[in-house]
């Protein structure tokens, strides 16, 4: 699958979520490339002159502000060692984030995965891996890692598995449910 293909199934996982969000109340500031046709992802340019990968929205309603990187998958897959379903990003994106929620907003930054129902490649006969909208909060992710593995990403992955995210949503709530 290319590149522009993938990013384009995340744009469309991105607005699914950006979706939910407005409809419980949030407003929604997406953060976008900074050139088109870089095709990276959000930047957030620091006061110290850094360049730090930047979760792809910041949502916020009268009380509260939350920062959302959004993740649309086709399936959680299968994790042998653990027993267990996992989903995961990049390890160094992982850094920037904490960084961002830590040292330079001071706002949470929550994971959110929308999982298709599917299967990954090594899923066991039998076994169908969970759907929907799951996520959680990246500082109680930092202490709930299932593990970290270098040989996927660019720079590793971190992984967590579905019984530590919470499950926000069904996938037909996120799907088809209309913007009020």
């Amino acid at each position: 699958m290319s590149f522009s293909h993938q990013l384009q199934i995340g744009k469309v996982g991105e607005s699914l979520i950006a979706k939910w969000f407005q409809c419980r109340g949030y407003n929604i500031l997406p953060v976008y490339e900074k050139e088109i046709s870089e095709n990276k992802g959000p930047v957030l340019f620091s006061a110290e002159g850094e360049n730090i990968i930047c979760p792809d929205m910041l949502v916020f309603k009268k009380d509260k502000i939350l920062w959302i990187e959004a993740k649309h998958k086709t399936a959680f897959t299968w994790h042998r060692i653990s027993r267990k379903w996992v989903t995961g990003i990049d390890l160094n994106h992982y850094r920037h984030y904490q960084r961002v929620a830590t040292n330079l907003s001071g706002w949470p930054v929550y994971l959110m995965f929308l999982h298709k129902m599917g299967t990954a490649k090594d899923t066991p006969d039998g076994l169908i891996s969970p759907s929907g909208l799951f996520g959680e909060e990246l500082l109680f992710l930092s202490q709930h890692e299932n593990h970290r593995h270098m040989n996927w990403g660019k720079s590793g992955m971190v992984y967590w598995n579905s019984d530590t995210l919470k499950k926000y949503a069904d996938l037909e709530t996120i799907t088809e449910r209309p913007l009020k």
